[in-house]
């Protein structure tokens, strides 16, 4: 018996891939395994190759494998792309239907079962998912009647007569299979310990992160790969007075998102690197007026319209300097699901307290990557409104002045109240304005204002919460490993390999982007001999970042551009490379 395996299940788009590895996954969920999932997919609605790669393990997982134990083929076409990742004795089980053979003689064990037929005796070969799913629990040793209650949740509005015959598919397809090749006892998977756990992706953390945050408005226009927030919150906003609107474009989704938070309601935005573009004069908008805007920008392949549906860490540059003029903006970076969770309401705190745009980026493989999450702790939440006084005892006005909605103050925030305020009537434009909002143009009011809004970025790294998770195993080190979102886990996953060939290794994950922070950095960077940055862009945007805020010199990069997540074993294979040598290093398959 074992303690993890990787499975794979793959086809055309848009015959039920998807909804294959969901039901595989969620009863392995429900039993107290720990999985970890990524999808590869096609920027289209039907056809072009998808797969779903799933890893299951008795131990805590935050990252892809290298290599494959369990294929499921809908298609030949998954056998022919997919093969080269199987272990020397793996397992692909494929429809019969298409009379799968196998390129590479004698590496993996072909089964054929009729997925399709079996179904199609059933009464319709949309369940040949079911029967693939229970040919897949029959290698693993599991009961098919284990994904009973994952049936009955899914298929149970459908009536106990559609229950029963996914049930019967799944239980054909774990007969069939045993039928062709026994017990399989080398995948037989070690109990888990049953213990409750969530399995969601980064997209859905962030939505209930808002809810949890307080914020109760979303404007948003689709696009891949953050519509999952849109279309979670869509579900649950209403359950607690808040609501989603679709607008015509990103400018609009930005500026509404400015409106509300003016009015005092906690709203939030979200796109990719497309709609960050068309979000920036906005964003110039929400510094100058200093009103609260969360945006969350979920990375995918550029330029223009690039690789959809593909990993890529490329907004970096953007995000930090994508902006007109100067303003106070902030940009975080979470790592795991559960920061993504924790980050969000962080940022709304952060919007408020500073008065500034908030940026949180995530990268594909971290928004619709779907991971093993320990059950939230609720406790933990704080909301903090800044200087916004929603119940002022303001003195009355002179007729002739205004409330001083952009005073001058020592740290940089000014004081805050919503629209209709009794005597707290102040103008506000996207031009330059003195204390009251009034347009100035005069010099000493533009540099006391300036001064004014940069200086709430002098406070941010002390106020974040881990802006650098780091793990400091080494005095001294011979590598230190920075990353950045998703890479996180994979970094990690590669440290032990990179010790068992004697290198040691510190890591370092940037959590805060902008303002970056350079004290919590240099410290770690001064006690390594190499410093390597992984990250998935083409030209080391993250290292430059790093170069330009500590003046560091000795920084190599390790860069994967081709609209895949990295594993384990490059990140292992190039590190390795970088303690004897100091040239980049391209990954690019």
């Amino acid at each position: 018996m074992i303690d993890q395996l990787s499975w794979k299940v793959g086809g055309q788009q848009g015959e039920g891939i998807e909804s294959t590895g969901e039901i595989f996954a969620i009863a392995l969920n429900r039993l107290g395994y720990y999985l970890y999932g990524y999808r590869h997919f096609s920027s289209r609605i039907k056809g072009g190759h998808t797969n779903n790669k799933i890893r299951v393990s008795t131990k805590p997982l935050n990252s892809v494998s290298d290599d494959l134990d369990i294929l499921v083929a809908f298609d030949q076409e998954t056998i022919d792309v997919n093969v080269h990742e199987l272990k020397e004795g793996g397992i692909v089980i494929a429809d019969a239907k298409f009379s799968p053979t196998l390129p590479e003689e004698g590496k993996a064990e072909l089964y054929p079962v009729p997925f399709s037929e079996i179904a199609k005796e059933l009464g319709t070969s949309l369940m040949k998912n079911m029967v693939a799913v229970g040919a897949s629990a029959a290698v693993l040793g599991l009961a098919p009647e284990l994904y009973r209650n994952v049936v009955q949740e899914i298929f149970g509005k459908k009536g106990e007569a559609v229950v029963e015959k996914n049930m019967e598919a799944l239980q054909q397809g774990a007969a069939f299979f045993k039928e062709q090749a026994g017990e399989v006892e080398r995948y037989h998977l070690i109990e888990a310990d049953g213990k409750k756990r969530m399995f969601m992706i980064g997209n859905d953390a962030i939505g209930l992160g808002a809810v949890a945050g307080g914020a109760r408005f979303m404007p948003a226009y689709p696009i891949t790969p953050a519509s999952e927030i849109m279309e979670y919150l869509i579900k649950k906003f209403p359950e607690f007075g808040g609501t989603v609107i679709q607008t015509e474009d990103e400018i609009a989704a930005a500026v509404m998102a400015i409106g509300a938070n003016y009015a005092g309601v906690r709203a939030l935005t979200a796109s990719a690197g497309p709609g960050l573009s068309l979000m920036t004069e906005a964003i110039g908008l929400s510094g100058m007026t200093e009103t609260p805007l969360v945006i969350v920008d979920t990375q995918r392949g550029g330029p223009s319209t690039g690789l959809p549906t593909k990993q890529e860490q490329s907004d970096l540059m953007a995000m930090i300097y994508g902006t007109h003029g100067e303003i106070p903006k902030i940009v975080m970076a979470p790592s795991t699901v559960e920061e993504a969770f924790y980050d969000t309401i962080e940022a709304f705190n952060l919007a408020d307290e500073y008065q500034c745009p908030v940026i949180m980026v995530t990268d594909l493989a971290l928004s619709l990557g779907k991971q093993t999450v320990e059950p939230l702790d609720y406790e933990k939440i704080n909301i903090n409104r800044g200087k916004l006084d929603l119940h002022p005892n303001l003195p009355e006005q002179d007729p002739a002045e205004y409330f001083k909605r952009f005073a001058v103050t020592d740290d940089g925030v000014s004081p805050r109240v919503v629209p209709g305020t009794k005597n707290g009537i102040f103008h506000v434009t996207g031009v330059e304005h003195d204390e009251t909002g009034k347009p100035s143009e005069h010099p000493v009011n533009r540099k006391d204002q300036m001064d004014k809004r940069m200086r709430k970025l002098s406070a941010v790294s002390d106020r974040f919460d881990t802006p650098v998770a780091y793990t400091d195993t080494h005095d001294h080190a011979d590598l230190l490993v920075i990353g950045v979102n998703s890479t996180r886990g994979t970094i990690s996953e590669a440290i032990p390999r990179l010790e068992a060939d004697g290198v040691k290794v510190n890591h370092a994950q940037i959590r805060l982007l902008h303002p970056f922070p350079s004290d919590e950095l240099k410290p770690l960077m001064d006690r390594a001999d190499k410093v390597v940055v992984v990250e998935n862009n083409a030209t080391g945007q993250l290292a430059n970042i790093i170069r330009l805020n500590t003046g560091a010199a000795h920084i190599e990069n390790i860069l994967k551009y081709d609209g895949n997540p990295f594993l384990p074993s490059e990140i292992h294979n190039k590190c390795k490379e970088a303690a004897h040598r100091g040239n980049i290093e391209r990954v690019s398959q």
